[in-house]
């Protein structure tokens, strides 16, 4: 590993802060981001970047080129926030109700435009850096909508680098790990059907809620009895409508929920398990049960040569010690999962601190750590010099 640096002098890092909280209180939601492209544009293009608007409606992309190098790497901040009404009092909370930046996307945005303006204003590495910041992360997809809008084509990047803070790590560290590091996510829908009927004579018809309740405490055996024990994945039932008079058994139960995985043979392999229990549990009762999956975000999993190099930038960031190489990956999505489809590269977390209080991800309490800005720039700084080396 390398000697750790000294970190960079920063002396905007107040008024960095002070732009995190302004996004932080004006909340935009999926590819609604207009006045956060706004801000982004008009600093990268203050520092001199070449400022390309309109990809994925919101997107914006920053293009910053030194030396002679054809080198190109992108680096991705996510600008969205998500529908949750905050329940913070500092100044700087939502003043959009119902909307709010529960996951740090605001903090990610301004680490982005600090390594920009450092990186412009200290052009020390030979070749293009593409800073992209990308709208509706949260369960649109905007990463997928760059891509389908020519991202790539247009900014052909040799390896693309994300990161996203993590409350439970504590700030100046970071994990940094090589294969899937968030999950890919599938939601579900089963519809069991069966003969409605008073409920004063349950022998005249097929009770769907029976069924369905079967069915919930037999989707619990899908993991602990098809998997491998080495194997991972999760199946959640979060939802269970049925019924509207309490004495009246309905024709109808619908089930909602998520299966999170990290390969796709081990996804194909729960679907088939709940097809099986799905046609088992409707001969067992007379009733006809149906179920839709809906494919969303794939696991993101991170190449090891790029995951090797992003330890090497940590370490001379923060210190080795530091470095976290072995945490567990997580159950949660992540839409950056598709630029890793079509590009080599490397997702990693950034402590947040230890998340008490409610500073967890999508809690109403939740607010980004601004002790990260410094440790962030200094990452995407350092990733940026090594990545595109000069004299090479």
């Amino acid at each position: 590993m390398p000697p750790t640096l000294p970190l960079l002098e920063l002396p905007f890092l107040a008024e960095l802060m002070a732009q995190r909280r302004d996004i932080h209180a004006h909340p935009e939601l999926a590819f609604d981001e207009y006045r956060t492209a706004d801000l982004v544009a008009g600093e990268l293009a203050r520092y001199g970047l070449e400022v390309h608007r309109g990809i994925a409606r919101t997107g914006v992309v920053g293009v910053l080129k030194a030396g002679t190098s054809s080198r190109m790497i992108g680096l991705r901040a996510d600008m969205d926030a998500l529908p949750v009404a905050e329940l913070n009092e500092f100044p700087h909370h939502s003043k959009h109700p119902g909307k709010m930046h529960a996951c740090g996307h605001d903090g990610h945005t301004a680490m982005l435009l600090g390594a920009a303006r450092h990186l412009a204003a200290h052009p020390d590495f030979d070749g293009t850096a593409v800073f992209i910041f990308q709208p509706a992360e949260e369960s649109e997809g905007g990463a997928a909508v760059m891509i389908e809008e020519g991202l790539f084509e247009r900014f052909p990047v040799d390896a693309v680098f994300g990161l996203h803070n993590w409350p439970g790590i504590p700030v100046g560290e970071m994990a940094v790990m090589p294969g899937p590091v968030m999950a890919g996510t599938c939601a579900f829908e089963i519809s069991v059907r069966g003969h409605g009927c008073h409920a004063a004579m349950p022998h005249q018809g097929v009770d769907a809620i029976v069924a369905g309740a079967q069915l919930v405490q037999a989707l619990q055996t899908v993991v602990s009895r098809n998997l491998h024990p080495c194997e991972s994945a999760v199946v959640s039932v979060t939802q269970f409508h049925a019924g509207e008079a309490w004495n009246v058994i309905p024709e109808e139960v619908v089930l909602r929920g998520t299966i999170r995985s990290f390969k796709a043979e081990v996804q194909e392999l729960v679907e088939r398990a709940i097809e099986r229990l799905c046609s088992g549990v409707a001969a067992a009762n007379g009733a006809q049960i149906g179920v839709r999956f809906d494919h969303r975000y794939p696991p993101t999993v991170n190449s090891p040569a790029e995951a090797r190099f992003c330890q090497e930038v940590a370490a001379a960031v923060l210190g080795e010690e530091r470095v976290l190489t072995d945490a567990l990956p997580s159950m949660g999505a992540e839409d950056f999962a598709y630029m890793l489809r079509e590009k080599p590269g490397c997702y990693v977390w950034l402590g947040n601190g230890p998340g008490t209080g409610g500073c967890t991800l999508h809690n109403p309490h939740y607010d980004f750590n601004d002790e990260l800005l410094n440790f962030g720039i200094n990452y995407w700084v350092r990733l940026v010099q090594r990545a595109l080396p000069k004299g090479d």
